[in-house]
């Protein structure tokens, strides 16, 4: 059985609700990643580039706080959950990626292309995902 410890990405950047969507997008650029979760007086939350790209910039809306586009009604795994059943939760609800949670505190994010690299390293999706980041 392989877990999610084993593949999901460690140390996940967790913002504040009232941060802003510049201060996330800067630090999805700095780490080359595409989601950071949010702390919402302890309740967690995720924002992803899509989400201030679809929910944000494309509204016209650029002062916004993560609090205001963020996804908050989130599922969590566990570190030590076998990574085949929750492939099978994230393809049954659409998920890109899930945060991992131990004992209250998240710990990781699994994301589809950690998925890829693992399980299907031949793919486009794994390339991509396993590239270094091109921020000239």
């Amino acid at each position: 059985m392989t877990t999610v410890r084993e593949i999901m990405t460690t140390d996940p950047v967790t913002l504040p609700a009232s941060a802003s969507i510049t201060e996330a997008a800067t630090k999805m650029k700095e780490g080359d990643f595409g989601g950071v979760l949010v702390d919402n007086d302890g309740t967690l939350g995720i924002v992803t580039d899509r989400d201030i790209a679809v929910r944000a910039v494309a509204e016209g809306t650029f002062d916004c706080t993560l609090g205001d586009i963020a996804t908050f009604d989130l599922e969590t795994v566990s570190p030590d959950d076998d990574v085949r059943d929750v492939i099978k939760e994230m393809r049954q609800d659409d998920i890109r990626r899930v945060p991992v949670v131990e004992d209250g505190t998240a710990i990781g994010i699994l994301a589809i292309g950690d998925l890829a690299v693992m399980f299907d390293d031949d793919s486009v999706l794994a390339d991509i995902s396993a590239a270094p980041g091109d921020h000239q």
